[in-house]
């Protein structure tokens, strides 16, 4: 009979049999396969892209409109009403195509206020609007 060593066991113990950690790993990789499109799915967005670039805006192309939460419109630091206000970007609207919005809202402004003076943008056929933001403070 032969007789194995001591030394010859211990080589044997030091290897790994990695097939059960494999099996766990391909089984995990297909559960986050199926389960992250039905987290990214939960809400039916469509995500715009584009593939041209948007050429800078000048500054002296920027017009801002503020409104504050008594609803109080400021055109350029002047009180406007909405009528007039859309009447006054037309203008503008035609003189300069370019011409770019940034709308400054009161932060406790009703939702409802915003989007009509989204519509007298709209109105008025400005596309180039942006909503002046600030980071909060932690």
């Amino acid at each position: 009979m032969r007789r194995y060593s001591q030394r010859q066991n211990l080589s044997t113990l030091s290897e790994i049999n990695i097939t059960p950690l494999l099996d766990l790993a391909f089984v995990l990789l297909i559960i986050f396969m199926i389960t992250t499109p039905l987290l990214e799915s939960s809400m039916n967005l469509v995500i715009p892209s584009s593939g041209a670039t948007n050429p800078p805006i000048k500054s002296s192309q920027v017009q801002i409109v503020s409104i504050d939460r008594s609803e109080t419109i400021r055109f350029n630091n002047q009180v406007i009403d909405l009528k007039a206000l859309t009447a006054r970007l037309t203008e503008l609207k035609q003189i300069n195509p370019d011409i770019a919005i940034v709308i400054r809202p009161d932060r406790d402004l009703p939702v409802q206020k915003l989007i009509a003076l989204m519509d007298a943008l709209k109105a008025a056929q400005i596309t180039k609007v942006g909503i002046a933001t600030r980071a909060e403070s932690k």
